[in-house]
């Protein structure tokens, strides 16, 4: 998972703000009238929303588990003096400090499949805030995953890059398989074809917040993708803002 997909993601992202992301993160800081200096970015991929970050001065934290992906990072923050960029598993990562901030974007707690695994990653969280911090995340909905993504194909035709996107829900697991078949073309205008399968489990509201207050987070706030609305039936992306 995000080997080859990694030298091509940010060309398939285009369509995705992150400097509005950032901004959305700044205005969840502002409503809650916190003023962050250690910042922790878990699941950073190729650094988009971390170079908003750093530019913004935080002393910047981010990891991934993927080598390949935090390549493509490095290059766009090695410039930073005031980032950091470690490779650990939001599972299981392990850093000596704390932080006043910690942030995952773009439905990373998605890709955590095991509910155990998921209460393991917000405990973690936890231990790794200052009191008074606070978590920052977003996740596909059920609604998404289940509606708008399970069960279709989708195609794409770009300039380079040519690729089928299947797509499987399973309503009993809850977990949704993503086959992606790619073609990109190489400098000598010929089609190298390669695959990735992505895994994402659905979970509802009621199931995050559960596993938030059993990890002793006290206030928790959802809203509906990048606002601060209430969420609905056909709400397709939620972010969760969890305080200690």
């Amino acid at each position: 998972m995000y080997n080859k997909f990694a030298y091509i993601y940010d060309e398939l992202m285009k369509d995705v703000d992150y400097k509005n992301w950032y901004l959305y993160i700044e205005n969840v800081f502002n409503k809650f009238h916190k003023t962050p200096e250690d910042v922790l970015e878990m699941a950073c991929g190729t650094g988009n929303l971390s170079y908003y970050l750093g530019k913004k001065g935080y002393d910047l934290i981010c990891f991934d588990i993927s080598n390949d992906m935090l390549s493509i990072a490095y290059n766009k923050l090695q410039n930073f003096r005031n980032v950091k960029i470690i490779n650990q598993n939001m599972i299981d990562f392990n850093i000596n400090k704390k932080f006043d901030a910690i942030i995952s974007i773009c439905d990373s707690i998605n890709y955590i499949l095991d509910e155990k695994d998921l209460l393991k990653t917000f405990k973690n969280v936890k231990k790794h805030l200052h009191k008074d911090g606070i978590f920052i995340f977003d996740i596909n909905s059920h609604y998404k995953l289940s509606q708008i993504i399970g069960n279709n194909t989708f195609i794409e035709d770009r300039e380079d890059i040519y690729y089928i996107w299947q797509n499987y829900f399973d309503e009993k697991s809850n977990i949704a398989e993503f086959y992606i078949t790619f073609f990109t073309m190489d400098k000598d205008g010929k089609y190298i074809r390669f695959e990735e399968e992505h895994v994402e489990r659905a979970y509802s509201t009621e199931e995050i917040t559960q596993l938030l207050h059993s990890a002793s987070f006290k206030d928790i706030y959802m809203y509906n993708g990048l606002s601060f609305e209430e969420i609905h039936d056909k709400s397709e992306r939620i972010s969760f803002i969890a305080m200690t």
